[in-house]
Parts: structure tokens; C-alpha cells; sequence
């Protein structure tokens, strides 16, 4: 089961933060079709939040398609987010680990690293340019 975490200074509002982490979840094979999620009291207690902020964040993913609601059971994954197969993802994480290394090594602090990473997803590919 996913363990939801709020982040305040981040700028983001908390329901769209929760959206954020199921669909992250979604796409690294953490959550799978019929995977139930937390219930929103749950979830309202552990990260100190309103009851409503969770169940406007449960709704947007329910209008995305991702959860459906099932009346006194809980809320459950529906849909998917069409990620590579989770083993391909090993390998890709192990060099982005040796690249993360290479940085801090570097002297980048994680917000330099943060931004670098942005600057470089939003730029066309090098085979591109």
C-alpha cells in the first residue's frame, strides 16, 4: 500500500501532491489494477491534513480514470498509466544512482541537482539538436 507524505514548503497544494504520488506510483509499478488505497480518514491522520483534501484528490483521480470508489469497501486502482515492464526500470535506476553520486561529488546540492535534472527533461535530446 502506498504511504502518502506531504511536503508544505513545496509550493504544491497537498491534494494535487497526493494526486501527484499515486500517479508516480502508477508508472513505477508500486500500485497495480484492483491495489486499494489508503482510506481517507487513514490518510488524513498520518500526514495531518483535511478530510476533504484527500477525498478532492481521491476525485481527480477518479475523473482521470486511475481509482474507483466502492462504498463502505475503499477506493481502488482502475486504471494504469501504460509504464515499461518494472524490470526494466533496474537498470535505469542504477545509473541515475552513479549519476546522482557523480553530482554530489561534484559539489551539487540537491537543489542544484533538482534543477539540472528539470532544465535537462524539459530540453529537446542532444540527437535532436
Amino acid at each position: 500500500m502506498i504511504e502518502f507524505h506531504i511536503e508544505p514548503r513545496s509550493g504544491v497544494a497537498p491534494y494535487l501532491q497526493l494526486v501527484h504520488q499515486v500517479r508516480q506510483a502508477l508508472r513505477l509499478g508500486l500500485l497495480s489494477e484492483g491495489d486499494r488505497l489508503p482510506k481517507v480518514k487513514e490518510v488524513a491522520a498520518k500526514v495531518a491534513i483535511n478530510p476533504n483534501t484527500v477525498l478532492k484528490a481521491y476525485r481527480q483521480l477518479e475523473n482521470e480514470g486511475l481509482v474507483s470508489p466502492k462504498p463502505g469497501v475503499g477506493t481502488f486502482v482502475s486504471g494504469t498509466l501504460g509504464a515499461p515492464a518494472v524490470s526494466e526500470h533496474e537498470p535505469l535506476r542504477r545509473e541515475l544512482s552513479r549519476w546522482l553520486a557523480a553530482a554530489r561529488a561534484a559539489g551539487l546540492d540537491e537543489e542544484s541537482i533538482e534543477a539540472l535534472f528539470r532544465q535537462t527533461v524539459r530540453s529537446p535530446p542532444e540527437e535532436e539538436r
